[in-house]
């Protein structure tokens, strides 16, 4: 908890990054409150496309927006000109012609424009910012977004601008909570799923031994398995040289047409 209220939130900004086409993605989101306080959260897909990343970090944003206060004049800044016209001329037409595009083709990402217009908050528009431009926030949610995308280690600001003392984390609270009242095979458990989600997540490859003490099975048998398969909600896919990768099960599925830029 801040030792002061956060009041509104005064300013917002999105941005989303990725590697190959599609290749791995990031998003990030930035708020900041009337009290100083800077909030800064993200997240990574595995595989995805650029244009992907920025309707996620919109839609989290929107999100996550309906937990605070917002000030009248608040917008959502962000450099995605496809999200801004799909968000606010484009969805219209796309809905009255059955989710089909001007062309006749089917319009690209739906399930994130649905979800998008579900959590559309009437009085918070979003307003184009031009990348790279020196914008400070719109740097900050890149730089976030790119860390993500690649894998990278980034420390996201939970403090208030004008003060030295860290707020504690989310994350940091929800162990503390966690480790006074679960049981200690509870803890093990929820660390094998994290662990889990970020191999998941990073596209890191594991051995036969790795992939053996995370699910908790002999390596012998780990060893006879020779096609992928589904463990709690991930899938597990063999590689040459006795190696594995995971990746989540619910996974959506990525258009080749969808271009992914960094």
């Amino acid at each position: 908890m801040t030792d002061q209220p956060l009041g509104r939130v005064i300013a917002a900004a999105t941005d989303g990054a990725c590697s190959g086409n599609p290749g791995p993605g990031g998003w990030a989101v930035l708020f900041r409150f009337e009290n100083g306080f800077l909030e800064e959260f993200g997240g990574h897909v595995r595989s995805t496309t650029n244009n992907r990343m920025e309707l996620q970090a919109a839609l989290e944003a929107l999100k996550r927006l309906k937990q605070f206060s917002m000030h009248p004049d608040l917008q959502i800044r962000t450099d995605s000109k496809y999200l801004i016209d799909g968000f606010t001329k484009w969805i219209t037409a796309w809905k009255k012609n059955g989710w089909r595009t001007s062309s006749g083709k089917a319009v690209l990402n739906k399930d994130l424009w649905l979800a998008l217009d579900h959590a559309r908050l009437q009085q918070v528009p979003f307003a184009y910012v031009k990348g790279h431009s020196g914008d400070k926030d719109n740097d900050r949610v890149d730089k976030i977004a790119v860390a993500f995308s690649k894998g990278l280690s980034i420390k996201l600001n939970t403090r208030t601008d004008h003060q030295d003392n860290s707020i504690p984390h989310e994350s940091s609270l929800r162990d503390k909570a966690i480790s006074d009242i679960a049981p200690m095979n509870l803890q093990k458990l929820l660390t094998r799923f994290e662990l889990a989600d970020h191999f998941a997540n990073s596209g890191h490859t594991l051995s036969d031994g790795e992939i053996a003490q995370l699910i908790e099975e002999p390596i012998e048998k780990i060893r006879t398995i020779t096609e992928s398969w589904v463990w709690r909600d991930w899938v597990i896919e063999p590689l040459s040289n006795q190696k594995w990768r995971l990746r989540n099960n619910l996974e959506n599925i990525i258009s080749s047409e969808d271009r992914c830029n960094d």
